[in-house]
C-alpha cells in the first residue's frame, strides 16, 4: 500500500536552538520511501543521523531567534506488511536471541516491567501460546482502560495506566509493553503515522518479538495495522520522541495528515488469532 504522510510542526524560538526532530518514515525492506521533502520557512543548517540502537531517523536543525518557524515533512511511503501464521509466533529462546532483541526484555522508564511481574503473571500466565498470551494482553489493556485525551501526562508510566485505567494511545503502548516484558516477551514501543485515525495524529503502539519477528500490536483498535506508516521504535516514548528541543523553543502547533494512494485499501483483520503482521 502506498500512503502520503505530511506533518507541521510550528515553533517560536527567542535564542539560538538545537531542535532534533524524529517524523521521517523510517526506511526498511518493508516500508519503502518512495519520495520524500523536508522544508522549513526560513534557511537554517541541517543534518540528517540515523540511530545506533532502535530505529529512528533524526532531523538535527540549528534554529536561529525568529518569531515564528514552520518546518513541515512529505512523504510517499510503500508498505509491505508480511503476513505470519500463528504456529510460527512462538517464544525464542533467550540464548539464541539477536544481541540487538536483548535490551527489549529490560524495564525503561515508562515500561516498569519489575513493577508489573507479580499482576502480569496473575491474568495471563496460565496462557500457553505466547502469541495468543500478548493478544489476550493486549484485548485486555482495550477493554480495561478507557482511551481519553487530557487525563495522562507527559510521566503517566505504564504502572500508573494499570492503577488509573485511562489514557492514550501512548499510555497503551506502555503498558503493552511493560506486560509483555514482564513475562520475559521482548516488546518495543512504535511511533509512527496512521491512516484513518480520527482526529488525524501520530500514534503509538508496540511490537513484539516472536518466532524471530517484530509483531505489531496496536491496543487502541482505533487503526488497521497495515495504514500504520513506522517512524520509529524503541524502549519507550522517550527513546522515540517525536521533537527534543535545546535552547528557548517555544512549541505552539502541529497539523498530521495521512492519505491512502491505493483505491482498493482493505484493513487486515488485526484481531485473528491465527496470525500476525510484521513489516518484513
Amino acid at each position: 500500500m502506498k500512503f502520503e504522510v505530511f506533518a507541521e510542526l510550528k515553533y517560536e524560538s527567542t535564542v539560538l536552538s538545537t531542535l532534533i526532530l524524529n517524523i521521517q518514515p523510517f526506511k526498511t525492506l518493508g516500508q519503502q520511501v518512495l519520495e520524500e521533502r523536508f522544508d522549513s520557512s526560513i534557511p537554517l543548517k541541517s543534518y540528517e543521523w540515523y540511530a545506533n540502537a532502535g530505529e529512528k531517523r533524526f532531523k538535527v536543525l540549528e534554529v536561529p531567534e525568529s518569531k515564528e518557524i514552520v518546518f513541515s515533512y512529505t512523504g510517499i511511503i510503500e508498505n509491505n506488511i508480511k503476513t505470519i501464521p500463528a504456529r510460527q509466533l512462538d517464544d525464542v529462546q533467550i540464548s539464541l536471541m539477536p544481541v540487538s532483541v536483548l535490551p527489549y526484555l529490560n524495564p525503561s522508564r515508562y515500561c516498569q516491567s519489575d513493577k508489573l511481574y507479580k499482576f502480569a503473571f496473575d491474568k495471563f500466565g496460565s496462557i500457553n501460546s505466547t502469541f495468543e498470551k500478548v493478544m489476550a494482553i493486549r484485548d485486555w489493556i482495550y477493554e480495561n482502560v478507557e482511551y481519553k485525551g487530557g487525563v495522562t501526562s507527559a510521566q503517566t508510566s505504564a504502572f500508573d495506566t494499570v492503577k488509573e485505567q485511562v489514557g492514550v494511545c501512548r499510555d497503551f503502548a506502555h503498558l503493552g509493553v511493560a506486560l509483555c516484558r514482564a513475562l520475559t516477551i521482548p516488546a518495543r514501543y512504535f511511533t509512527g503515522y496512521a491512516y484513518q485515525l480520527i482526529p488525524q495524529d501520530f500514534h503509538a503502539c508496540f511490537e513484539v518479538y516472536l518466532g524471530g519477528y517484530w509483531v505489531i500490536i496496536d491496543a487502541t483498535k482505533l487503526v488497521p495495522i497495515n495504514g500504520l506508516v513506522k517512524i520509529a521504535t524503541g524502549f519507550d516514548a522517550t527513546d522515540t520522541a517525536l521533537a527534543s528541543s535545546f535552547g528557548d523553543l517555544i512549541f505552539t502547533s502541529m497539523e498530521v495528515k495521512v492519505s491512502c494512494l491505493d483505491t482498493d485499501f482493505k484493513a487486515l483483520d488485526s484481531g485473528s488469532l491465527s496470525q500476525g503482521y510484521v513489516y518484513y
